[in-house]
């Protein structure tokens, strides 16, 4: 069963221009929950880092927009996890922070091969409006009437789509 979810994980990754989602090895001293919440935090990353800005031509792990540290996965239940994700703008007035926050959530929700709950932050103190972006990207109403929008969801996929 694991093989075949694997196999359809790699499938659908292609399919939506998500990364292949290779297991990881955990580190031996781990336990097996905390290795695994290692190895689905790097999956995560593995996903984002990619997404490129709205208005420069780099990856957010290229502006360091989003890190490996800004990623945490905890199990909440049997198979399904909770995924934060803190990413810091890259100007403390940027206009764009809200966009990028939409980036991360439709990516994650299209390309994670498993069961989660998503949480998408600024990193503390990092934008002048950080309150009010924060409640903006975690409302689920909120994202669905903002990718009704045709110009918004173009700009979404432009940046979400992988390269050829």
């Amino acid at each position: 069963m694991a093989l075949l979810r694997a196999l359809l994980s790699q499938a659908l990754g292609r399919l939506w221009g998500c990364p292949g989602h290779s297991p990881s090895h955990s580190p031996g001293h781990a336990t097996p929950s905390r290795a695994m919440e290692h190895d689905r935090a790097i999956e995560v990353y593995d996903i984002i880092r990619t997404i490129r800005d709205p208005e420069k031509p780099n990856t957010l792990e290229e502006l360091e927009v989003v890190t490996e540290g800004g990623v945490e996965v905890q199990e909440i239940g049997e198979e399904e996890y909770l995924v934060t994700i803190r990413f810091t703008p890259t100007v403390p007035h940027c206009s764009l922070a809200t966009l990028i926050g939409l980036c991360l959530r439709i990516k994650l929700q299209r390309c994670l091969p498993f069961r989660h709950k998503l949480e998408i932050y600024i990193s503390e103190g990092t934008h002048s409006t950080e309150e009010d972006i924060n409640k903006q990207i975690n409302d689920k109403e909120r994202v669905a009437a903002a990718m009704e929008n045709p110009t918004l969801r173009e700009i979404v996929e432009q940046c979400v789509t992988e390269p050829e």
